[in-house]
């Protein structure tokens, strides 16, 4: 089915790769639509407890394919093949508005998503990047955003995700200049959440993901993601009113009791799946 990615299943961890190296994995139409079709799989098959996004050879992921670039260049407007037979709704469940535009749908999904940052990283690229819920970085990635050298603007919801995650300045200075900076330095600012060997963020997000698989509740994780990326845009007692709400919900699941007797009994916990209708 997917021709410019590869999805694979590791124990519990789905990982996906954008498979066009030869362009450093610039994002056509199609690219685009499998990498949400695969998402959606990965959201439906209850035996992954999250998802690994990386890029296929030298990069990440340079950004828009050029000659779509050229396309749109000439149109001046978007365009776009919708792909319908790769038509997919991953995450998203309680159909938030925010998380339906572009990569917004990244933090509805009900699942952890880590980028796995192994070297070029831009444009929609580094959208995709940042939307994601973490992000594991070879030490000598590059990243540039590019859209002021291209006379556009902070695309694809970049201006809000940017400074919430490096501060406003240090997203005013990535985004004015467009510079190249690199997995260091991604560390520095807060955009990368483990700086890494070279060669080895898959494994290590994958390692992540495990780790969090042997020990978490995946119901948890959810509802965890749910109250980071809702309550970003609600005032204080709005959010401590719905988080009461919701530990009261999960004080009745199976999951609680699960969680408390594998600690008084020293084992492994078995907690319940998250269900996708």
């Amino acid at each position: 089915m997917y021709e410019e990615i590869l999805y694979e299943v590791d124990d519990s961890v789905a990982v996906i790769t954008m498979n066009r190296p030869e362009t450093l994995n610039a994002l056509t139409d199609r690219t685009q639509a499998e990498i949400r079709h695969a998402l959606d799989q990965s959201e439906r098959d209850e035996d992954v407890i999250g998802s690994v996004i990386t890029g296929a050879g030298r990069g990440f992921c340079s950004g828009v394919d050029m000659n779509a670039l050229g396309k749109m260049s000439e149109a001046g407007k978007r365009l776009g093949e919708s792909y319908s037979n790769l038509a997919a709704d991953p995450g998203n469940p309680d159909e938030d508005p925010n998380f339906e535009v572009g990569a917004t749908y990244f933090l509805g999904l009900r699942k952890p998503l880590i980028a796995a940052i192994n070297g070029a990283c831009a444009g929609l690229g580094f959208s995709y990047a940042v939307f994601c819920d973490l992000r594991f970085v070879d030490r000598n990635a590059r990243f540039a955003t590019a859209f002021s050298q291209r006379g556009l603007i902070a695309e694809h919801g970049t201006s809000w995700i940017l400074p919430r995650l490096i501060g406003p300045a240090n997203a005013l200075d990535i985004l004015w200049t467009g510079r190249k900076f690199d997995g260091e330095e991604a560390g520095r600012i807060g955009l990368a959440n483990r700086v890494c060997e070279p060669g080895e963020c898959v494994n290590d997000a994958v390692a992540y993901l495990k780790e969090i698989a042997a020990t978490a509740a995946p119901n948890s994780l959810m509802m965890m993601k749910k109250q980071i990326y809702r309550h970003l845009n609600a005032e204080l007692r709005g959010a401590m009113d719905e988080s009461n709400v919701w530990m009261d919900e999960s004080l009745a699941r199976g999951d609680f009791k699960e969680g408390v007797a594998s600690f008084v009994e020293r084992r492994a916990p078995s907690f319940s799946r998250v269900e996708v209708k």
